[in-house]
């Protein structure tokens, strides 16, 4: 029995034009599955940055998860997430991973190394590309491109809002970073845009561009959904073109594409379906 894609569709379209527009493109049942996986990752964000946020609401979310893989589902998401769950391999572990990530943002964030930073991209985002794999009809030799997809999407989501996040007490520019290029956090609470911040953002634009190179090369391993997935891809790195364009001022401005900044940007996603070539901007 299906569920009710009705809440589950409500939520996506609420929290990101950029997954909605995306999925879109995948065929029906597939696109379902990933509303259904989309869902159930950002409950989790909000089981976090939610108004009822905090330790207990990830444990129910967690609890969610786990009735949702052994077939016992009560909420409208966890239905969903049972019903992709008969239909494709998605694997707990990453679900288990992503919540290690969760876990960290509930504290103060303070990471250390760029290993750090990598480690909790593939945490939060990362898991995302092991689950959307299997639903794209990749095998086991896509996952690691699938995760570094996943990593260029959560480290350009991170250049987009230090400011935000240094209000929540979260740094996630590691301190080996901040040091080797001479940034103080008290510049960043001041909100001064140095030259050495603006090195530190070219340094990691350039290090999300790699990782979407190595993760769009996997789109040919991929029998659905490539168009889906490089749409999505797409609009990320537009968002890097747009922190370049504001030299990189992300405590003041938040960048982002406007509607028809993404309509735009269908076509490109519709060519590298089809040949397989990943975008090379940089």
């Amino acid at each position: 029995m299906e569920p009710n894609w009705k809440p589950l569709l409500d939520l996506i379209r609420r929290h990101s034009t950029t997954f909605y527009l995306g999925s879109l493109l995948f065929p029906p049942t597939e696109r379902k599955g990933a509303w259904a996986v989309y869902t159930a990752c950002r409950l989790g964000d909000e089981a976090v940055d939610g108004p009822e946020g905090g330790a207990a609401s990830l444990e129910a979310w967690w609890r969610g998860v786990e009735r949702a893989y052994e077939g016992r589902p009560k909420e409208e998401w966890e239905k969903g997430l049972a019903w992709a769950l008969e239909r494709w391999p998605i694997p707990l572990e990453a679900f288990r991973d992503m919540r290690e990530g969760f876990l960290t943002d509930l504290g103060p964030v303070r990471l250390g190394t760029e290993d750090d930073l990598m480690v909790y991209c593939y945490r939060v985002a990362g898991t995302v590309g092991r689950m959307i794999a299997p639903i794209a009809g990749g095998g086991p030799e896509v996952e690691a491109k699938a995760v570094r997809l996943g990593q260029a999407m959560q480290l350009t989501n991170i250049l987009r809002d230090v400011g935000e996040d240094l209000e929540r007490g979260r740094v996630y520019l590691p301190t080996e970073l901040l040091d080797r290029f001479g940034v103080a956090l008290s510049d960043l609470r001041e909100g001064r845009i140095t030259p050495q911040y603006r090195a530190l953002m070219a340094h990691l634009e350039t290090k999300a561009r790699d990782l979407y190179r190595e993760g769009l090369s996997g789109l040919s391993g991929l029998k659905r959904g490539r168009a889906a997935i490089a749409m999505a891809a797409l609009q990320y790195q537009g968002i890097l073109d747009k922190l370049r364009l504001f030299g990189y001022d992300n405590l003041h401005h938040r960048a982002h594409l406007g509607t028809w900044e993404r309509l735009r940007l269908l076509p490109k996603a519709l060519l590298l379906s089809r040949n397989g070539v990943p975008a090379t901007e940089a």
